[in-house]
């Protein structure tokens, strides 16, 4: 495995741009709750690390991540304003093709969103065959991904913002 010993979520503050002005939206499946929250802790500490205050964090929750889809589109018409949206799931593998359908569903439907709209959203939805490998990737030994993505946001919020000057 490409990340087996490796925490992925390191990164360096100081090449980021800065992000004190920007918005920042997270919306967050309630299903594989303690693997979400995992990520949404993640994902908040290194906004706020970044300087992005909590004011300027909106946070949705959605049930499951099939609903991430609406909960995102729903939230940038809602929050015009918004420079970035982080969708945060847990999809884990079990005996149907369930799981299948459900992480193609979610991730055209992502795809979509940012075709679609000019606000970023960020893809920050765990794909794992098994509990232990969420954990590992929520704050466990692969670091989190939760983390990544609101660097990602960062960096695409300023894309943006770049991009209509």
């Amino acid at each position: 495995m490409a990340t087996a010993g490796n925490n992925l979520s390191e990164y360096d503050k100081d090449k980021l741009p800065d992000a004190s002005d920007f918005r920042i939206g997270i919306v967050v499946s309630e299903w594989n709750e303690q693997i979400t929250e995992g990520l949404y802790n993640g994902a908040y500490n290194a906004l706020i690390e970044n300087n992005v205050t909590p004011k300027k964090i909106v946070r949705w929750n959605v049930p499951g991540s099939f609903e991430l889809i609406y909960g995102c589109k729903k939230m940038q018409e809602t929050f015009d304003m918004l420079d970035a949206i982080i969708a945060i799931g847990s999809v884990i593998e079990g005996e149907t093709k369930h799981f299948d359908f459900v992480c193609e569903g979610v991730t055209q439907g992502i795809k979509d969103l940012n075709i679609q709209t000019d606000t970023p959203i960020i893809f920050c939805v765990l794909t794992d065959q098994n509990m232990q490998q969420a954990i590992d990737r929520s704050g466990g030994k692969h670091g989190n991904k939760g983390t990544e993505a609101a660097i990602a946001a960062i960096k695409m919020a300023k894309l943006r913002q770049d991009a209509k000057y």
